[in-house]
Order: C-alpha cells, then structure tokens, then sequence
C-alpha cells in the first residue's frame, strides 16, 4: 500500500498503537518485531479486540478487510510518521544530548506551553519507535512539537531527523554514555552531532548551544542561526547559580527581565536545562513571567532527581539512570550539601564496555575524595573493585539492610543506571 493511501486511513483512525496490550477499538495497530517478541502473532487478537487495521508485515498472518501487508512494519511507521511530519509548517524542535535531555525536554515543554499548543515526546519514547509514534500524535493544532531524541550508535540521530524533520535542535552535551556503543567519547560527540549536522543542511535551521562547551561551538559551525547560553560572556541569555541547598535557584545576569528563578530541580548540574529553558521562550518570544513560572513550577518525576522526604530523612532519588558524567556530578553536587550525615547509595553503571571497569574505579576514587557518614555499592562492576565501602549484590539486598539501620536525620543520595532500579532500596 502506498504511504498515501495508509495515511488517508491513518486520518480516518488517527490512534496508533505498537502494543496490542494497550489497543482500543479503532487504533491501527503496527505488528512490531523485536529480539523476542513479533507482533504479527497478535493480529488476530488485535483485531477480536477491535482495531480498525493491523499492519503486519508476514502473509500468514493476513485477515481479509482487516490487514494491511507492507514489507516491512518499522520502516511503514516511520514513512508515515515522516508524511504526517510534513503536513506541517511548524517549528521542530530536536533535543538530544548524553545528560539531561528529558529534564531539559519537560522544561523546554513547560515554558512554550505556557503560550503556544505544544506536543512533546511522552516520557522517553526517544527511540525508532517512540519518536514515530510522538509524531504520530501531534495534532492540526499544533503550534510547536519538541522532540527528544535518545541514542547509542552512531548514524541513530541522523535516521531519526530523516522523518522528525527538525528546523530547531538543542543538544544538552556529550558525556561518557552508551560508550558499548558509541566506543568513545569522540563517537559520543559524532552521533549527536547528526542532529547539527542535519540543520546545517537546512537555509533556516536553528541551534541553541550550550557557549560554556567549547566543543558544542566546534559543532555548531555553520548552522545558520545559533541563539547562545551559558555562564560565560555571550549576546544572548547569561545566568549563575544563585543558591542550592537542596533546591537549584538561579539569576539571570542577562537577557530576563525577571531575574530570579527558583526552580524545584535538585543540583547544580541543572543550571544548563534551566537556561536552555529560558533560552527556547525568549526566542520563540513567551513572555518572562511566563518563562520563570513556567520553570519554577515543573516537579520532576519518575525518580530523576526527585526529594522525598521519609520521616526525619530527606532522599535524593535520582534512579533513572546513570553514566560516568551524570554520577560524577550527582555526587560532586551532593558533597557540596550542608548535612551531617549524609550517605551514598550507588548503583552500577550500564553500557560501557570495555571501559567500565575503570569508570567505576574512578567513582570509587571520587567518593574517597569526600567525607562520607556511610556508602552503599550495589552490583556490577562495583563488586569486582576493591574499596572499603559496603558491597551489596542488588538493589532489594541494599535496602534490606538499609531499613535495619534504622537512620534518622540523615541525607541520602540513590543514583544508578536504569538496569539496577535503585528506587527498590526504598521499598
């Protein structure tokens, strides 16, 4: 079927569903293969339940008036996404990054909201699915979309901006992540430079670039509109952090009227989003009171670097995941906190290949740099180093013998990669 056609039935049933678990009645549903799963097998049940077409891409799975058999069901979804992108004359922006992109994403979001009909990427669907399936749903009244775009081999991005189209991109940085993939730092910076790349190519393509980061400037060179930010001296927006303890409050030193920010984000690495925030409003003109309330009132959530209070404890939970960089400033940040008992619960770090051995070891030298009232190590590569500090195999095993100590009037830090789900030390 061509891409027309489909699209046509995509108007008449504009609810697409890859997950047969969640269909409703009258969704089109996309029969998706994976490593251990192949959505054709569900045609039938997708339909029973009622979906108004199922798009599969194997003949015996085909049921007359009901089935739609392409060549390949991914590679259909995204030319769909790709031909609904193009109904539009709106800006895209494109946000990737290795640290903060969805906090940055879900601020960026808060403030153009404030003033424009926006639609976003929903939690983290940032992959070769998640970012059709966003697009998918953005609908005629869209003023701005705000895509994010996650990543862990090169040429990943530059697939993505094949259908998402961006006129606008933001990347946060590069950091040591997904190094299994990627294989270096400098692959880190090659796959997420795709999204300037694909803007250079464009006659209006935009980029807001993070000044402080000498390498995002090398990036960025020869886009043809780069709007700037940072701590440093540049023509656009300028800001410092003002205080943090435990909540990040930053000043505006240039280009907000309303100087004063005082944000509900835990840590100082959170100064780049906030002004990235700040940046994307004052370009698309929200105005600055909307632009601060906007800021000060997101609360993050889904454990990326959430407060929680648990009698006389205070918890900084920031269990969504983890790399050498965000790690290394979680707890440079935590150190800097005034508490007299504070204590590190970290969990192991995924996809670093070879390397991750000594990224861990280097957590362990920087944890000794500091004084600590007690650190938990669970699973991973933590297990394989010798330290002095407490081992523990899981996160369920560390919260065990963390709910025997019985601490009061203490502070703690949980952070670890996704694989580890350190939030279960709370349990």
């Amino acid at each position: 079927m061509q891409i027309e056609k489909l699209y046509e039935l995509y108007q008449q049933y504009p609810s697409v569903q890859t997950d047969s678990r969640k269909l409703k009645p009258g969704d089109l549903f996309f029969a998706l293969k994976g490593e251990n799963f192949n959505g054709n097998t569900f045609t039938k049940q997708a339909t029973d339940i009622g979906a108004a077409y199922a798009v599969i891409d194997e003949k015996d799975f085909e049921i007359p008036g009901k089935t739609i058999l392409v060549e390949n069901v991914l590679f259909t979804l995204q030319e769909l996404a790709k031909h609904h992108r193009q109904q539009f004359s709106i800006p895209f922006l494109a946000i990737t990054g290795s640290n903060g992109k969805t906090t940055t994403k879900e601020l960026i979001h808060a403030v153009l909201s404030s003033s424009y009909k926006t639609y976003t990427t929903e939690g983290n669907l940032n992959n070769q699915i998640g970012i059709p399936l966003t697009i998918l749903k953005i609908k005629k009244d869209a003023e701005i979309a705000v895509i994010e775009m996650g990543a862990n081999h090169l040429k990943e991005i530059e697939g993505y901006c094949k259908y998402a189209l961006p006129t606008h991109g933001l990347i946060t940085n590069c950091g040591k992540a997904h190094l299994e993939g990627f294989g270096s730092e400098e692959n880190v910076r090659k796959a997420k430079g795709e999204l300037f790349d694909h803007l250079r190519t464009l006659t209006h393509g935009y980029a807001f670039v993070m000044w402080d980061y000498k390498y995002l400037r090398e990036m960025s060179k020869g886009i043809s509109g780069i709007i700037k930010y940072g701590t440093e001296d540049n023509d656009h927006i300028i800001g410092r952090v003002l205080r943090n303890e435990p909540f990040l409050e930053v000043e505006i030193t240039q280009g907000l009227d309303d100087k004063i920010i005082s944000s509900q984000l835990i840590g100082e690495y959170n100064l780049p989003n906030v002004l990235a925030a700040v940046t994307v409003g004052e370009f698309f003109e929200v105005p600055d009171n909307k632009i601060r309330s906007a800021i000060e009132n997101y609360t993050p959530s889904n454990s990326r670097s959430q407060l929680i209070e648990k009698g006389t404890n205070k918890i900084i939970l920031d269990a969504y995941n983890a790399n050498p960089s965000s790690m290394k400033l979680a707890i440079e940040n935590f150190a800097k906190l005034h508490a007299d008992k504070k204590i590190l619960i970290l969990g192991a770090m995924a996809e670093l290949g070879k390397e991750s051995l000594q990224e861990h070891e280097s957590i362990v030298n920087l944890i000794g740099q500091n004084k600590w009232h007690d650190v938990m190590l669970v699973g991973g590569d933590f297990l394989k180093i010798n330290h002095l500090y407490k081992k523990f195999a899981n996160s369920t095993e560390a919260g065990e013998w963390l709910r025997q100590q019985k601490f009061e009037n203490s502070f703690f830090l949980i952070k670890g990669s996704r694989s580890t789900q350190m939030e279960k030390a709370l349990d």
